[in-house]
C-alpha cells in the first residue's frame, strides 16, 4: 500500500464515518500485469493495522458481492451489450502504437493521446475484414458537439468542465481480450454497489468526466465525486522510489508504529500537525472533506527518517 494510496484511503475512511455511511472494499484487480499473488492480503492487512475498517469487502462479505472486479465480468459484459445495442459503441483494431503514431493524434491532458477516430466510420463489410486477423477493442462514441462537453462537480474542485471529444475522444470501454477497461468497471460497480460517494486522488479528475458519460448512457445514478490533491516529493514530482521508504509495509517491516504512519498520513490531510500519533478514529470528530489543503501535500524525507525506530 503505497503512502499516496493510503492517504486516499484514510480520507474516504474518514469521509463515510464522519457521516454514519457505509464502507465498500472493492478489489480491482483487471490489470493483469500487476496482479500478484498475496498481494491482495497484504494490502487489506496494512490497511488494517492503520486502523481502518470496511462494512462490505472479499474479506467480511456483503450484500452487493462479489467485492473482486475479476469476479464481475458477466456484469462488465451485459454492460457492454446494452451499450451495443444502441449504437452507442464501436469495435476498434487499432494498437497503442498505431494510435501514438497517427499524425492527426494530439495529446490530452497527462499527456494523455487522443484517439483520432480511426474505427469509427469502418463499414460493415472493413469491420469482418479486420476482425479476421486482430480481435478489437470497444470504444464508447464520445457525443460530438456540446454533448462532448462534460461539467464535473466536485467536492474539493468545485465545478470543472472537460471537452472529451476534444481532450481524449472515444476512448475504450473492453479491451481487446474481453477485459472491461477502468472507466466501465467501476461505473457498473458504483451502480450495482449503490456507492454514493467516491473519493480518490484527483489525477483521476478527467476520468470522472468520461465516467459521466456512461452513467447516462446507461441510465445509471453517479455519485458524488471527491478528488483529493496527491502527495509529491520535496522536487513536486509524484512520490516514487527516489523519494524513500514510501510503503506502508515497508514502515511497519522497520518497525514504525501504526499511530506514528496514521499521524503521518494524517498531516499530509492538513487535519493534524507535523510528528503527530494518533488512531483514525481520533480524526473523526469535526470531520468535512473541506477541510483538506486544495494543493498537493509535500512530503519530505526526513519525516520519513523520523517515523522507524
Amino acid at each position: 500500500m503505497h503512502l499516496g494510496n493510503a492517504r486516499t484511503a484514510l480520507l474516504a475512511w474518514l469521509s463515510a464515518r464522519a457521516t454514519g455511511g457505509a464502507l465498500a472494499m472493492r478489489v480491482e484487480d483487471l490489470d493483469g500485469p500487476r496482479v500478484r499473488p498475496g498481494l491482495e492480503r497484504r494490502i487489506l492487512e496494512e490497511l488494517a493495522w492503520l486502523g481502518l475498517d470496511w462494512d462490505e469487502g472479499p474479506d467480511v462479505g456483503g450484500p452487493f458481492g462479489p467485492y473482486r472486479q475479476s469476479e464481475r465480468a458477466g456484469r462488465y459484459a451485459a454492460a457492454l451489450d446494452a451499450l451495443r445495442a444502441r449504437d452507442l459503441v464501436y469495435p476498434c483494431f487499432c494498437s497503442r502504437k498505431e494510435i501514438a503514431a497517427a499524425s492527426q493524434a494530439p495529446h490530452g491532458p497527462g499527456d494523455e493521446v487522443r484517439y483520432p477516430g480511426t474505427c469509427r466510420h469502418l463499414s460493415e463489410a472493413e469491420r469482418r475484414r479486420r476482425e479476421a486477423s486482430r480481435l478489437p477493442a470497444w470504444r464508447f462514441r464520445v457525443p460530438e458537439g456540446p454533448g462532448a462537453v462534460v461539467e464535473v462537480e466536485d467536492a474539493l474542485h468545485g465545478r470543472v468542465r472537460f471537452d472529451v471529444a476534444r481532450e481524449v475522444g472515444d476512448f475504450v470501454v473492453m479491451r481487446a481480450d474481453a477485459v472491461a477497461a477502468y472507466q466501465l468497471a467501476v461505473v457498473v460497480d458504483d451502480a450495482a454497489m449503490r456507492i454514493t460517494e467516491v473519493v480518490r486522488g484527483d489525477d483521476l479528475l478527467p476520468s470522472a468526466a468520461r465516467q459521466l458519460l456512461l452513467y447516462r448512457a446507461l441510465g445509471l445514478e453517479p455519485p458524488r465525486f471527491a478528488h483529493v490533491p496527491l502527495v509529491v516529493g520535496e522536487d513536486g514530482e509524484r512520490l516514487a522510489k527516489r523519494h524513500g521508504a514510501l510503503s506502508v509495509g515497508e514502515l511497519r517491516e522497520r518497525g514504525a508504529a501504526p499511530e506514528a504512519v496514521a499521524g503521518l498520513l494524517a498531516s499530509l490531510c492538513g487535519l493534524a500537525p507535523a510528528g503527530a500519533r494518533l488512531r483514525p478514529r481520533e480524526l473523526l470528530d469535526g470531520f468535512s472533506l473541506a477541510r483538506v489543503p486544495r494543493q498537493a501535500a509535500v512530503l519530505a524525507g526526513e519525516r520519513l527518517a523520523r517515523l522507524a525506530p
